[in-house]
């Protein structure tokens, strides 16, 4: 089985739970997506399917990806394409091969913890107190001194700034990787997804959502710990 799809940052959202809870989520436009390329153990040493999004909107490309689809078979040009894992599943009866389609119902249900990867906004060039949450030198009595970075190395050694030093420079625009959020509901119908808290990028972003490869186990509240502990616990003779 697919272990992720390809989706549509929409925006964010409040959800109330049936005992009046209320939990931010943000709203995922979740596939359609269609299998381009089936890879195997045998030709490429590891289980993958090349997925691309369906969008509304044609998309135009070269020779070189038209000829990638075009061996396909009627599967039309798209502008997004990402690789996903797949493993094997209880109930598979046959592999995946290109043209067939991938739906966020067949892969995510309600619970579940996934991972979702994105590209995160872009802050252009930014200072060290920003891009750094450095705190800065203090605002009064003449200092001349507020969101300078300071002293950057020593003068006689090493004589040189080290590698990996913190200033400024630019800021977002990264590959961001937001693990173990929740789902709090798929919406099979409409290609949604919801899921617990926020997830990197801007909305109307292309993101990747995937079963989360350290899943977290669900927290118990210590009040019903508590209880369990006392019912377990036997009586002395």
């Amino acid at each position: 089985m697919v272990t992720g799809i390809i989706g549509r940052k929409i925006g964010m959202t409040q959800v109330f739970a049936a005992d009046g809870t209320v939990q931010p989520a943000t709203v995922i436009k979740a596939g359609p997506c269609v299998v381009v390329q089936a890879k195997g153990a045998q030709t490429d040493g590891y289980e993958a399917v090349q997925l691309a999004l369906v969008e509304e909107s044609p998309a135009k490309v070269n020779k070189a990806i038209g000829g990638h689809y075009k061996k396909a078979g009627n599967v039309p040009p798209t502008r997004v394409r990402r690789e996903v894992k797949v493993v094997a599943g209880p109930g598979d009866d046959a592999a995946l091969k290109a043209g067939d389609q991938v739906l966020v119902g067949g892969v995510f249900k309600d619970g579940e913890r996934v991972d979702v990867i994105g590209i995160s906004r872009g802050h252009g060039f930014q200072g060290v107190v920003k891009r750094h949450h450095f705190r800065g030198g203090a605002a009064t009595h003449g200092s001349m001194f507020h969101r300078a970075p300071g002293s950057i190395g020593a003068s006689s050694f090493p004589s040189r700034v080290v590698k990996g030093m913190r200033a400024a420079g630019r800021m977002g625009g990264d590959r961001v990787t937001t693990r173990n959020l929740k789902v709090v509901q798929v919406d099979a119908e409409n290609n949604l997804l919801l899921v617990r808290g926020a997830v990197p990028g801007k909305p109307g972003s292309y993101i990747v959502v995937r079963k989360a490869v350290a899943a977290k186990r669900e927290p118990v509240p210590q009040v019903e710990k508590a209880s369990k502990m006392t019912v377990a616990k036997k009586p002395k003779k």
